[in-house]
């Protein structure tokens, strides 16, 4: 019933999509040009060497279509050249790489920050619309809960971008280094995809009521943390297997979308996902909470038990 009502909640709020696709356009446009900017320095060193090696494998390639075979060995003897020659600017290099690095993670993890407070003002207006049928405005979202969508991402951001960079890495070094060795290469890149995949949905699982919890929850982001990890392991086991079929989902759509339009499709398959899995947070939250909720205009979901909010959380006002 989750997967069902998150359906219904994402349609009701698929209005939030294209808001969503503006606001991340704007910090992917920010965020290119400050990086653009901050390497271009050390790209130049790379240039040369770098476009050599694409002319020589531009030509290569040329020579094979057209059926010229007489040339394709001295060609090959050129891209062998380049490519060593571009290895041994690289081996040079290694401390412009990994200022290059550095400045493309503290970049990402900026951008991140700020593509979380998108979420935290789109979790605000699902919630308002889940309450109270409320059409609260994205921007005014955004702004009003700048403090506290940036306390909440200052914790979760470098703790899930740590956790993705461990189990990416050793997985990487495990499956290609290790298991390559035993099983062909492309049953090595399966079991990488499906590692991260996992990950992803484990990440998912144990951080869905984090968000809720402060936004529906009033709680700091600290409780909330220790709250959405309080879960019981029946509750926590159905929302890992709506979590599996939503990631496939959202994989398989984003997968065709970058095929079968030439990646147009992305622009809204990608803010269509976000609004879609805050969706299941808010849902998850209301159904753990036993909290009625609106999925559309017309239809209510009642728990079989209603939550009665005390005089303290009425007060205070996390019960409407």
């Amino acid at each position: 019933m989750k997967f069902k009502h998150t359906f219904h909640v994402f349609v009701d709020n698929f209005n939030i999509t294209y808001k969503q696709l503006l606001y991340r356009l704007a910090v992917l446009v920010v965020a290119g040009i400050v990086f653009y900017f901050s390497v271009i320095p050390f790209i130049n060193g790379f240039l040369p060497e770098l476009n050599n090696l694409i002319n020589n494998a531009g030509d290569f390639v040329l020579k094979l279509l057209n059926g010229e075979v007489s040339e394709l060995t001295k060609i090959s003897e050129k891209v062998k050249e380049a490519y060593a020659a571009l290895m041994d600017l690289v081996h040079a290099k290694t401390t412009d790489i990994a200022v290059v690095i550095v400045i493309f993670t503290v970049i990402y993890l900026i951008a991140s920050f700020f593509n979380g407070l998108g979420n935290y003002a789109t979790a605000t207006c699902i919630n308002d619309k889940m309450a109270l049928r409320a059409n609260s405005p994205f921007l005014s979202s955004l702004i009003k809960n700048i403090k506290q969508a940036s306390l909440f991402n200052a914790l979760y951001v470098p703790l899930t971008f740590l956790y993705d960079a461990v189990v990416a890495v050793a997985m990487f070094f495990f499956i290609f280094y290790l298991v390559n060795s035993i099983v062909p290469f492309l049953v090595c890149v399966f079991l990488f995809v499906l590692v991260i995949v996992l990950s992803i949905v484990l990440k998912l699982t144990f951080t869905c009521d984090w968000l809720p919890a402060i936004i529906r929850g009033k709680q700091s982001p600290v409780s909330a943390l220790k709250y959405t990890f309080s879960r019981r392991n029946k509750e926590t086991l159905n929302v890992l297997s709506n979590f599996v079929v939503m990631a496939l989902i959202i994989f398989g759509l984003n997968v065709a979308a970058f095929f079968c339009t030439l990646g147009v499709g992305l622009l809204i398959t990608i803010p269509a996902s976000a609004v879609m899995i805050v969706s299941f947070y808010m849902v998850n939250y209301y159904d753990r909470e036993e909290i009625k909720y609106f999925v559309d205009k017309n239809t209510v979901v009642k728990p079989a038990k209603e939550h009665t909010p005390t005089r303290e959380e009425f007060f205070r006002g996390t019960e409407d």
